[in-house]
């Protein structure tokens, strides 16, 4: 294909600016008025465009949120990932984890009211679309890759636990392994889905305030948190 080919039109690229604008205006109303009370109407008057306008860009406001959301989504999964790519020795097992877990606090710390979309309160009315899953799971992957690494290098034995998984839930671990494809035995896909709650948990409990007056150097605790975490997910043995 051709340089003129793929190109973008004149129209194309003064769509995609305003795309972007009224991005860009929806997240500043989202900091100021919350996903609630996030309005089509307030941000076309701030763009300068007529209701009507929008709405050829974004039908309702569940759309609007739903590019929020996907953005936010890619922006996070993309620092993560950045960060893994970044870590030159990747038979560290360990500090790849460390590395995208300190890298998505960082987004979350950046970004607070993103994070609080994504990962806050359920929006009252709003069902997020399928297209928001392939996003969602970024950060997802990468923990179960660093997981499958572990776990091949342990010769497919599974984690030892002493707590056993319970009927139910290896009911659901079986969907969870045949829908992605992968192989990873119950008790390791068990800590990974522990460690993804772990990791939104902690970063969560910083940026609502629920360890206020309780831990004063969160980087610190958040390290050595997530340091406990990779070693449940038997990553320091994968990073000899």
């Amino acid at each position: 294909m051709t340089e003129t080919a793929t190109r973008a039109t004149p129209r194309q690229r003064v769509r995609a600016e305003l795309i972007a604008e009224i991005k860009e205006v929806a997240r500043r109303h989202l900091a100021e008025h919350g996903a609630d009370g996030l309005s089509l109407r307030a941000v076309a008057r701030e763009v300068g465009m007529v209701s009507s306008a929008v709405y050829r860009y974004f039908p309702s406001r569940d759309d609007l949120l739903t590019a929020l959301i996907i953005d936010a989504y890619e922006a996070v999964g993309a620092a993560a990932e950045d960060a893994d790519a970044t870590v030159r020795r990747r038979a560290d097992l360990m500090g790849r984890w460390l590395a995208l877990a300190t890298a998505t606090r960082a987004w979350a710390v950046a970004h607070p009211q993103e994070w609080a979309l994504i990962f806050g309160s359920p929006i009252p009315g709003y069902r997020a679309p399928t297209d928001t899953v392939d996003p969602a799971a970024r950060i997802p992957i990468l923990l179960l890759a660093l997981s499958t690494e572990a776990a091949e290098r342990r010769g497919g034995v599974p984690l030892p636990d002493e707590r056993s998984v319970p009927r139910a839930v290896h009911a659901d671990l079986k969907v969870l392994r045949d829908a992605s494809g992968w192989g990873l035995p119950d008790p390791d896909l068990a800590h990974g889905i522990a460690a993804w709650t772990s990791l939104v948990g902690s970063i969560s409990f910083e940026l609502f305030g629920h360890l206020h007056n309780v831990i004063h150097d969160y980087e610190a605790f958040f390290v050595h948190q997530m340091r406990a975490v990779g070693l449940d997910l038997g990553l320091e043995a994968g990073g000899r």
